[in-house]
């Protein structure tokens, strides 16, 4: 089984809608593409979790079907969305000085892709 695991950095919700589609079509598929946010990205989910938003919907289902692996510890606490993380049940995770290891998912025989 193919094992994919998206790294995202950007705060962008046109490059964020991919990570999404593409995990949930993986899911669709019998595929495991799982999400895991970084850097800016974090700051997304204030956004989505906005019934409003636009990407609202698709990361609900994504939430939902367990595709969000967590955010980042350290990049959600300096930019400020530890409580919303925590109020949408998304774990904070950074084993590597707060953030999270890539080698860590690599070990575990997924594909790295960052977006």
């Amino acid at each position: 089984m193919n094992k994919i695991i998206f790294f995202a950095f950007r705060d962008n919700p046109l490059c964020f809608v991919h990570v999404l589609l593409n995990s949930l079509d993986m899911a669709k598929k019998g595929m495991e593409g799982k999400i895991v946010l970084e850097g800016e990205a974090v700051t997304l989910v204030p956004l989505m979790a906005d019934p409003a938003h636009f990407l609202h919907p698709l990361y609900s289902k994504a939430k939902e079907q367990g595709l969000i692996l967590g955010a980042c510890r350290a990049c959600s606490n300096k930019l400020h969305v530890t409580d919303t993380l925590a109020q949408e049940g998304l774990p904070l995770i950074g084993e590597m000085a707060g953030h999270p290891a890539m080698s860590d998912f690599i070990e575990k025989g997924y594909t790295l892709l960052t977006f």
